[in-house]
């Protein structure tokens, strides 16, 4: 499961890409940084850099998860 890998990247506070299932089952790409992880939710808070915001996303619907190299928090 991703779990481990998402709170690996929330601990080096490492901004990571998702492909992202939004609500209309379209996929969308994104570069966040992982803020808080509410497994009991399941969801996640994080920095979205494309939308210059704060988000809450389903943990359920992230797809895949990648490190952004060069992208560190600070």
């Amino acid at each position: 499961m991703m779990i481990q890998e998402l709170r690996r990247y929330a601990a080096r506070q490492q901004a990571v890409e998702i492909i992202y299932l939004k609500k209309d089952g379209e996929a969308s790409r994104r570069t966040i940084r992982l803020v808080h992880i509410d497994e009991n939710k399941g969801s996640l808070k994080a920095y979205c850099y494309r939308r210059k915001a704060y988000r809450v996303f389903v943990l359920d619907n992230i797809l895949a998860i990648a490190p952004v190299s060069g992208h560190f928090a600070g």
